[in-house]
């Protein structure tokens, strides 16, 4: 599942009727959620966050924009926040299953648009900067909105997209690609925030300012002061007191948590506080985060504490809750902290019991069908090796073996997930399917040209994208063979059969899907160059698998005996 973020500034933080009007056409697009407006009066701007696919999110952006430059008139505009257009800036930030790299792209999609249809200019900047220069936002916005019309002349200072002609009203826009920033605070049992600040000053990078025996601060031969950098990179941090909490606080803004993570931050202040005969309570997170970021912490705390963690993704969540003490200060709720969950759709397929999944099953709706179930069956082989990797950690006999079950059982957890997102995916792409071909008839009835061209363009992509996900279904199960030969090699000898069901269940699953490929391919002409492609690869599956499943199951039959 794609998921970006998106955090436009706009140039006016006074005026709610106008903020409204431009926040009311992000959730005009359905698939992004609003997560937070934030308007400062003396900055005279407000902070917007949503998060969606790309696709929409750039959607939702480029109308929010659009309305902002109907409603505000940069000539008017006074504020305490450096600004150069009526939205200033627009980051596109990787949540879940995104590069940097896609962000960038998406970035530079939404660029163009905008200086193309909107007729402004606009800069590219951090990571979606098309020279090192340009990724500093401070050099884009040299000068703010009154250095503009000067910058605009000069040829170093020419916009990535849009005209090199100043637009007063709406001035102009820096879209760009960042991390995700993390804004954490870790809560201390002292109302001493000089005791507070002493420890963000070691942790932060930026460090502290040298000093000597005389409190005097350590200048170097040019009179500059000397600083000592700090322990953690990509980490921003102050000690202050929180009238709030009656206690001192470290407040934390993370700007790659994957280079500088909450644990590590964490562990580092508890035992700096330790030290100073404190005590860390617990910490919270400010507005919202990725799980990736919150499973991470699971995982090593598991890992610290000895035990396996190829643990299911709620258990990971709860550990990290806990060890972290998230709801040290009010209650941890995934459903309103983590961005996934925040925006997960309401009556998936993957959310029913059992009993209520084969109710639907066998009703006589056409989906869920034979694809979901496919990727149902990759799921449970998934589920099952990691299951037998949990069942090995750390027992007698298999204690040499630890860091690489450890390795496979996280490693089958996360590809579960991925086959389960599938069981889905296949019913949404037959939905979308069915909707193209209601589209085509209505065309045909109509009997105009256009509307036909334009119903038969929508029903080949559906029919493409219904062919695709089994497809890629098949793949997914595919890749589970290796890993799952590898469970039964090393694997606890008392579940041997476990991985031999799932070497079953992975056959079922690739041969399932297969025939679901199958049958949407039906629907092409045979000299279609993606029907060819698509059965050259379909085919290359399915002669594998028998194969390597027969592999699988002479391992397990070796164990068994």
């Amino acid at each position: 599942m794609k998921i970006v973020e998106c955090v436009p500034n706009f140039s006016e933080g006074r005026n709610m009727s106008v903020i409204d009007q431009i926040t009311d056409e992000i959730k005009k697009i359905k698939s992004v959620k609003l997560l937070d407006v934030d308007p400062g009066f003396d900055t005279n701007r407000t902070v917007v966050t949503f998060v969606g696919d790309p696709e929409s999110v750039k959607e939702a952006a480029f109308n929010a924009i659009k309305r902002s430059h109907q409603l505000i008139d940069m000539t008017n505009h006074k504020g305490a926040h450096p600004r150069f257009g009526a939205c200033d800036v627009c980051p596109i930030i990787p949540v879940s299953d995104v590069t940097m790299e896609e962000c960038a792209k998406t970035a530079h999609q939404l660029g163009e648009r905008l200086g193309k249809e909107l007729d402004y200019p606009v800069y590219f900047y951090e990571y979606a900067a098309t020279s090192e220069e340009r990724r500093n936002l401070a050099w884009v916005r040299q000068g703010e909105y009154e250095a503009l019309e000067a910058n605009l002349k000069d040829p170093a200072r020419k916009p990535d997209a849009g005209p090199s002609e100043f637009r007063p009203k709406a001035g102009a826009t820096a879209v760009g690609a960042r991390d995700f920033l993390i804004a954490y605070n870790v809560n201390l049992n002292t109302k001493n925030e000089k005791l507070a600040h002493d420890i963000a000053l070691n942790i932060r990078e930026q460090g502290r300012f040298l000093k000597d025996e005389n409190d005097k601060f350590i200048k170097d031969k040019d009179g500059n002061k000397m600083k000592q950098p700090g322990m953690f990179k990509n980490c921003k941090a102050i000690g202050w007191y929180v009238d709030d909490y009656k206690r001192a606080q470290i407040s934390i803004n993370l700007t790659n948590y994957h280079v500088t993570s909450m644990h590590d931050v964490f562990d580092e202040i508890s035992k700096q506080a330790a030290e100073r005969g404190l005590r860390v309570t617990g910490s919270e997170i400010v507005g919202v985060v990725p799980k990736d970021a919150v499973i991470k912490a699971g995982i090593h705390y598991l890992e610290k504490q000895g035990s396996c963690s190829a643990a299911d993704e709620k258990e990971l969540i709860k550990i990290a809750i806990q060890s972290l003490g998230l709801s040290d200060v009010a209650e941890f709720k995934s459903e309103e902290k983590i961005i996934e969950y925040m925006i997960s759709k309401p009556n998936k397929l993957v959310d029913l019991t059992i009993t209520e999944f084969n109710d639907m099953l066998s009703s006589d709706a056409p989906a869920p069908g034979g694809g979901s179930v496919a990727a149902l069956c990759g799921s449970l082989a998934a589920s099952l090796g990691a299951m037998v990797m949990n069942l090995t950690y750390d027992k007698k006999g298999y204690k040499q073996h630890n860091e690489e079950v450890n390795k496979l059982g996280k490693d089958l957890q996360q590809r579960k997930y991925e086959l389960l997102n599938l069981i889905d995916a296949d019913t949404d792409a037959f939905n979308i399917l069915m909707d193209a071909l209601s589209a085509k008839s209505k065309a045909k009835s109509s009997e105009d040209p256009e509307e036909i061209k334009k119903a038969d363009k929508q029903y080949y992509n559906a029919t493409v994208l219904a062919t695709d996900i089994p497809l890629k279904v098949m793949s997914c199960i595919m890749e589970l063979n290796p890993i799952i030969k590898r469970v039964a090699e090393i694997g606890n000898k008392n579940a041997a059969s476990d991985a031999g069901v799932a070497a079953l269940l992975i056959e079922s699953g690739v041969k399932a899907a297969g025939l679901n490929v199958k049958i949407n391919l039906s629907g092409f002409d045979n000299t279609d160059n993606y029907k060819l492609s698509t059965l050259k690869k379909m085919n290359n599956l399915l002669a594998e698998v028998d194969h390597e499943v027969e592999a699988i199951l002479s391992l397990v039959e070796k164990k068994i005996n």
